[in-house]
């Protein structure tokens, strides 16, 4: 069973901050917060049944992030707790695009927006699969439809 819930289209991961995701103000590190985004990813296949061990495996294929770009709006703080927004926004031929918000109630402190790529293991980009294009679509088509 997976941690998170789906509202909508949209993926929601709690994460506590704890001592060791801060600074010495008890602030979160900056850093940490792109750690959340990839642990929500990460939880988002895994509650469609994706597992990124099995693709790794069996398919000797890994999703890599590509590209990464953060708005940093408000500091996160000791004991928060945060709710990671995931939802997918596009589907290319070996590519992801995600929209990721970290929220703290109903105020967006972080938004991340990535790309990830369907790489080999050897490195190179690849098709991604038709099964896992097929839950995608689905994806897709519920975040079209509202």
């Amino acid at each position: 069973m997976t941690q998170g819930r789906i509202e909508g289209s949209t993926f929601i991961f709690p994460v506590r901050i704890y001592y060791e995701d801060t600074d010495a103000g008890e602030i979160v590190y900056y850093a940490n917060y792109l750690k959340f985004a990839e642990r929500a990813r990460t939880e988002f296949l895994r509650h469609f049944g994706i597992y990124q061990s099995e693709l790794l495996e069996k398919d000797r294929i890994a999703f890599a992030v590509r590209k990464a770009e953060a708005d940093y709006r408000k500091p996160a703080k000791l004991d928060d707790l945060l709710d990671v927004h995931t939802r997918l926004v596009k589907l290319g031929g070996a590519s992801l695009e995600m929209v990721q918000e970290l929220k703290r109630g109903e105020e967006t402190l972080v938004s991340v927006k990535v790309r990830v790529a369907c790489i080999h293991l050897e490195g190179r980009p690849v098709p991604i699969p038709t099964n896992l294009r097929h839950t995608f679509e689905e994806m897709l088509g519920e975040n079209h439809g509202r």
